[in-house]
C-alpha cells in the first residue's frame, strides 16, 4: 500500500457533516482521492465515523444513510487491526504519549506505509513514527 496517505475519522465527518462548507469541500476532494486510491483507511477509523454519524451529528443518520455511505467508500483500502497492530499503538502511547486510539490511528497508517496522515485531531508537522501529520483545514 505504499505511497497512499492516511485519512483520520475527522476528515470523513466533514465530508458528510453539513456544517462547515469550506472544511467539507476539502474533505470531499480528500474523499474524491481516497476513493481514487491515493489514500487508506482503518476499520477503527470507520467504526468512529459510522458511530459519530448514527449518534453525533444534528441531525442523526439513518442506519440506511449510513450504510449507503459506507458502501461508497468500500473502494478505499483498509488496515484491520490484529495483535501486532496493538501492540504498536502501545508503544505509541509510551514513546509520544498519545492516547491508546490515537496510537492505533498511527500504527495503522505506518503499518500501510503512508508518509502522512490526515488529521485535525493530531498535532500538524509531528512525526510519529516516520508518519508526519498533516492538518488539511489549515
Amino acid at each position: 500500500m505504499s505511497g497512499a496517505d492516511f485519512l483520520d475519522t475527522n476528515v470523513l465527518v466533514y465530508a458528510y457533516q453539513f456544517n462547515d462548507p469550506d472544511k467539507q469541500r476539502i474533505a470531499h476532494e480528500l474523499v474524491r482521492r481516497a476513493l481514487a486510491g491515493k489514500f487508506v483507511l482503518s476499520t477503527q477509523v470507520l467504526s468512529e465515523f459510522a458511530s459519530t454519524l448514527l449518534h453525533k451529528a444534528s441531525p442523526p443518520a439513518t442506519p440506511e444513510a449510513m450504510i449507503a455511505i459506507l458502501d461508497s467508500l468500500s473502494a478505499i483500502k483498509l488496515v484491520t487491526p490484529d495483535g501486532d497492530l496493538i501492540r504498536r499503538a502501545v508503544e505509541a502511547k509510551s514513546e509520544y504519549g498519545l492516547h491508546f486510539y490515537d496510537g492505533m490511528i498511527i500504527a495503522a497508517a505506518e503499518r500501510a506505509g503512508c508518509e502522512r496522515i490526515w488529521s485535525e485531531d493530531l498535532n500538524a508537522g509531528q512525526k510519529y513514527f516516520g508518519v508526519t501529520v498533516a492538518n488539511p483545514f489549515n
